[in-house]
């Protein structure tokens, strides 16, 4: 950031004799604010620092000039309005009295918070291909931006970031998810696109909520009260304190977010926690119900071939369960992308597209497929099950030989695997020899299912159950 410093001194009026006038207080934004950054298109965009109590500053970008009046804590914060997305690497100037400061080579676009657990902090170097993703990095329209991955007790107002263009020197660590979605938005888009980078590994969602929140919700609140866990970035609120409140009300476009791993193991907890994180980070940013696209979580541990519990099944559902109690909620299923064993799957590239998709459908207004099959209606007579299915763009498809991942149960609530065939566009006919008398199925119900349902838009089909039993009994 370069700096324009004057300051008043005054001079020599006799011998033996000096007085000074009173230097002129610095006015200084928000560390976000700085050298390469994109600001938001379309939209009211924040620009807030500090400067002294009583204070005017005056932001200036293109021929806009917006003024605020720093508070008694010394804070302000100054709004321009409605930019038009352009790569013009402009410069924008906050000044307060004497004092200045001059951001340069700064573009208007889009900007993403990419957040999550370590698949989303899964580097570019460490996913697939990075030979070859690396040596098509270059871009100066895609700017990354990565928040120090630390947690704190309080709130924090600022934190040490900086912006910079993606290329072969920047991109190799930089969040693999975050950088393929925003590849395609470049492609599609045609504007700039700006990436920022928030995300820890191995961190449950409670640690990316703020403890108001928590505390403010009936269900919820007991979290608060459970013993402190040692590791910091694990512990409630604490990673909302020092990763997303630095950069809370950057002016966004929306949030892409890939976690889960963690909470597996607390999945009804996870239906009412996430949905509440979510919410959390919509009233903290103050620009509406964005659109906050999230990961299915990913195959994962032993292939089996019988019905079995599994704790990543009942986390996916808790997943695709947002998507349905919250407006302009999408997820990416990637039940194709899974490895055995390794939690952390290489094929980010499938991963960030698929979120994309869903960001060019809902953000952008794009009349494209976005997501997969899923789930309906299911009805049950003469010993079959009939299910219908929403996002079957082009038809449902049963990819490389008959349809797997199916299974079946009576009143006794007894799984068996199933026979199911596409009859339809939308429809799919569900039965066993074993179960006379069906009233319940699930798909891809597993740790790590194997299912080649997908649409005509190639996109795969969610995980699903239509019963709510708590347990499961194999026959």
């Amino acid at each position: 950031m370069t700096l324009r410093k004057s300051r008043w001194f005054a001079a020599v009026v006799a011998v033996g004799m000096a007085a000074a006038m009173p230097a002129v207080a610095e006015v200084t934004p928000n560390p976000i604010f700085s050298d390469g950054m994109v600001l938001q298109q379309g939209t009211t965009v924040p620009i807030w620092g500090t400067a002294d109590p009583g204070a005017e500053v005056t932001v200036s970008f293109r021929d806009q000039e917006a003024t605020a009046t720093a508070g008694d804590d010394g804070t302000w914060m100054a709004t321009l309005n409605d930019l038009e997305a352009g790569g013009d690497g402009g410069t924008l100037t906050i000044a307060s009295g004497d004092d200045s400061v001059t951001i340069e080579n700064v573009l208007v676009g889009e900007v993403w918070v990419c957040s999550g657990q370590s698949n989303m902090q899964w580097a570019v170097s460490q996913s697939a291909n990075p030979d070859e993703v690396i040596a098509g990095s270059e871009d100066d329209q895609l700017r990354l931006l990565t928040v120090p991955r630390v947690g704190t007790g309080e709130p924090q107002d600022t934190v040490d970031v900086s912006w910079s263009a993606s290329s072969p020197e920047t991109i190799p660590g930089f969040s693999a998810v975050a950088y393929h979605f925003g590849k395609m938005l470049r492609k599609e888009l045609g504007v700039p696109v700006g990436l920022i980078s928030t995300n820890f590994g191995g961190t449950p969602a409670e640690a990316w909520t703020d403890t108001a929140a928590l505390a403010a919700h009936p269900y919820l609140k007991g979290i608060l009260d459970r013993p402190e866990n040692p590791r910091e970035s694990h512990r409630p609120g604490w990673l909302y304190n020092a990763m997303i409140h630095p950069i809370v009300p950057y002016g966004i476009a929306g949030a892409i977010w890939y976690q889960g791993e963690s909470n597996a193991g607390q999945a009804f907890e996870y239906r009412t926690l996430f949905p509440t994180m979510i919410e959390n980070w919509r009233d903290a940013f103050g620009q509406g119900d964005f659109p906050f696209l999230l990961v299915q979580l990913a195959p994962f541990r032993a292939i089996r071939t019988e019905p079995g519990p599994s704790d990543w099944a009942e986390l996916r559902e808790a997943q695709l369960l947002a998507t349905q109690v919250l407006r302009n909620v999408a997820m990416a299923v990637i039940t194709d992308v899974g490895e055995e064993d390794d939690i952390h799957p290489k094929a980010k590239e499938p991963v960030g597209q698929r979120l994309a998709l869903a960001a060019l459908a809902l953000e952008y207004g794009k009349d494209i497929p976005y997501s997969g099959p899923t789930l309906r209606s299911a009805s049950f007579a003469g010993g079959k099950a009939t299910l219908k299915f929403d996002h079957a763009d082009g038809g449902l498809v049963a990819k490389d030989g008959s349809l797997t991942g199916f299974t079946i149960a009576g009143e006794d609530q007894k799984f068996v695997n199933a026979e199911a065939e596409i009859v339809d566009e939308e429809t799919i006919v569900v039965s066993s020899p074993e179960v006379d008398h069906p009233v319940a199925v699930r798909f891809g119900w597993d740790d790590y299912p194997v299912v080649n349902l997908w649409n005509g838009a190639d996109l795969p089909a969610s995980p699903f159950r239509t019963d709510s039993w708590p347990g499961i009994t194999v026959r």
